[in-house]
């Protein structure tokens, strides 16, 4: 399995870099519409799921298949519902993107806690699956902030889940040369 994984690194990095690059335009463009925050955010989920069922189908992942599976249809059917309903209001947006963070939260941290099984030490899944559930928790607790306040929690979000994911990414690269002497 770690070979697998270690092969198919860069999709993990494709991830954290769509992360990233969600997150600093929402906090460059913190004026932004609401109904442009939605698309924007749609266009993120339908990627990021999109790119968890390639990782399912190529085995690239940590993860157990199903669990990619299913992110990635929380992902895409969370975009569909933005994207069909653009019009939706803001603290039903907020609870479809607590509810996508916490159940892809709660996933990956039972992935890394399986993956400490192959891989020695390694914390940045766990630290990205906990940064999303704690992230979903706020943004129920505190679901009648301000527009450019979740602006603003959402683009930091992303930026740091997109960060842990590319540290992941790195680390799991690195492992590619110790894959190939177990072979």
């Amino acid at each position: 399995m770690l070979t697998l994984i270690a092969k198919n690194w860069w999709l993990i990095l494709l991830r954290g870099i769509c992360a990233i690059l969600f997150g600093l335009l929402a906090l460059t463009r913190p004026g932004i519409t609401l109904g442009a925050l939605i698309m924007l955010w749609a266009i993120y989920a339908f990627v990021d799921g999109v790119l968890a069922f390639v990782a399912a189908l190529s085995g690239s992942s940590g993860k157990p298949w199903w669990v990619l599976v299913l992110e990635g249809f929380v992902g895409v059917a969370a975009a569909a519902v933005a994207f069909l309903s653009p019009g939706i209001t803001a603290i039903v947006l907020l609870l479809f993107i607590a509810a996508r963070a916490i159940v892809a939260g709660i996933l990956e941290i039972a992935a890394a806690i399986q993956l400490r099984k192959e891989i020695e030490g390694e914390l940045w899944l766990g630290l990205a699956g906990a940064g999303s559930l704690l992230f979903g928790l706020l943004l129920i607790a505190r679901p009648g902030v301000g527009a450019l306040a979740v602006v603003w929690m959402i683009g930091l979000y992303a930026v740091l889940f997109g960060g842990l994911l590319v540290a992941l990414s790195l680390r799991v690269r690195a492992l590619t040369g110790l894959a190939r002497a177990r072979l």
